[in-house]
């Protein structure tokens, strides 16, 4: 399931609050400014709690602030990352 979550979330078999959270998540992390009261919403209609919306928020914030000072100061992966990165989604250097 991790393989499938990595290469493309939505067709994983995913239970419906996993899919709200992680459909959360992204839109959070890839377009916050067109996030609405509805989305949280969407999250209390599978019985998430203020709290764990919280947690959803401050977690996909935490690692958006992360990627964008470590891309923003150039810092390198150590060695295990770069392995890693290259086998999922591609090398970051290849892409710029």
């Amino acid at each position: 399931m991790v393989e499938q979550l990595k290469r493309d979330y939505t067709q994983a078999d995913l239970t419906p609050p996993q899919r709200a959270m992680l459909d959360y998540a992204v839109k959070l992390t890839l377009t916050p400014a067109a996030m609405l009261k509805r989305d949280v919403e969407a999250l209390r209609q599978h019985n998430f709690s203020d709290r764990a919306i919280l947690d959803i928020n401050q977690i996909a914030g935490y690692f958006a602030y992360v990627n964008r000072l470590a891309d923003g100061l150039g810092v390198e992966l150590e060695d295990f990352w770069k392995e890693k990165k290259t086998r999922g989604r591609g090398d970051k250097e290849t892409r710029r």
